[in-house]
């Protein structure tokens, strides 16, 4: 299938012409290419930095679903998803071209009775944190994914899960296996031992503090806030628990403070990246509405834009619309910088080279 398109790119809004053959861009003529769009935008595919494909509200779930999910993600755009851990193994879906890229994180580690039942690798010892990160980063796909805090029931509110000395050794032994290392953050005790250890990223990051917006920007720690989460579930999760009222207070004041956290970090400079925390609480096909939200913590709507796509796409090692790149793209007859309206409807999704007219 010999494809043409032509319209204007972004972020630099200057006229792309791209041609697809066998599967690839050519920014060079392809002789016999038939021209399916012409006018408006043309995006690399939109990436979510956080999102649990194959996890559903009570952890482990079939193939099917899995699909079903990853489906969802391709007609609103989001061609290159980055699994923040998962207990299904989903490589299968590697071989369906129809489906978009995931980069795995295999499955979260966490301790017994520290986070959601049925999602995590639970370790009885945190001695053993170094060994496991070690095996899921032979499972992953460059990524591990590290519960860092949780509710311990035993002082009634959020507390770290591992030991600084812990950290250090498990964050090195991913690091020489090649992987790099995330973790799941709501509050603020557990970041500095995090960023310390060496930490690539963040999920949630909402306990942020000066001091630790400040360590992350020297250790070039990335982010990933997951608002839409925060904005939509953190009430609900408080008004839930009240066997715990200080844990109820310190989310209820985690949501109040997160948007001002985030636009400090940003201001800052910590490098800041779309993800929407799809797979339990927040329904899969949103990314358009956390490009949304990253606009009321000061980003511009390119910049917006562009933490979902090209610059989400370089941080994660995956190419955009360059020479012998995957024909992984999007185009939209208005402006995708306009809102989650136009943004979650592409008018065409060009994947692996194949053309797909998105549902609804």
């Amino acid at each position: 299938m010999r494809l043409h398109v032509r319209g204007r790119g972004l972020p630099e809004d200057t006229e792309v012409r791209l041609w697809v053959a066998e599967g690839r861009i050519s920014t060079e003529p392809v002789a016999g290419a038939d021209t399916i769009f012409d006018g408006g935008w043309i995006l690399p595919g939109l990436v979510d930095a956080h999102c649990h494909v194959g996890l559903g509200p009570h952890g482990e779930m079939p193939l099917d679903e899995a699909t079903a999910q990853a489906e969802t993600e391709r007609d609103v755009g989001a061609l290159l998803l980055r699994d923040c851990g998962s207990p299904t193994d989903t490589r299968s879906l590697d071989d369906q071209h129809d489906l978009p890229r995931i980069i795995r994180a295999g499955k979260h580690l966490a301790r017994p009775k520290r986070y959601a039942p049925g999602l995590a690798r639970e370790l009885d010892d945190e001695s053993q944190l170094p060994a496991a990160v070690a095996a899921e980063a032979k499972r992953g796909d460059g990524w591990v994914k590290l519960v860092g805090d949780w509710i311990d029931r035993g002082v009634g509110d959020l507390a770290p899960l591992w030991s600084d000395d812990v950290l250090k050794a498990a964050i090195d032994a991913a690091h020489a296996h090649g992987a790099r290392v995330t973790a799941h953050v709501f509050g603020e005790e557990a970041l500095p031992g995090l960023i310390n250890a060496g930490i690539d990223c963040i999920e949630h990051g909402t306990g942020l503090t000066d001091d630790t917006i400040a360590l992350m920007v020297e250790r070039g720690t990335a982010l990933v806030p997951t608002l839409i989460n925060v904005i939509d579930n953190f009430t609900g999760i408080a008004d839930a628990a009240t066997k715990y009222p200080a844990y109820a207070a310190h989310m209820r004041d985690l949501y109040a403070r997160c948007q001002g956290r985030m636009a400090d970090a940003r201001e800052a400079g910590v490098p800041i990246y779309a993800g929407s925390d799809a797979g339990t609480m927040v329904a899969h096909g949103r990314i358009a509405d956390e490009v949304e939200a990253l606009k009321a913590i000061g980003m511009s709507p390119t910049e917006a834009l562009g933490a979902a796509c090209w610059d989400a796409r370089r941080w994660l090692g995956r190419p955009g619309l360059e020479q012998g790149a995957s024909a992984d793209l999007l185009c939209y007859r208005e402006d995708p910088r306009s809102g989650p309206a136009v943004l979650a409807r592409p008018d065409l999704v060009i994947l692996r080279g194949k053309a797909f007219r998105p549902k609804g």
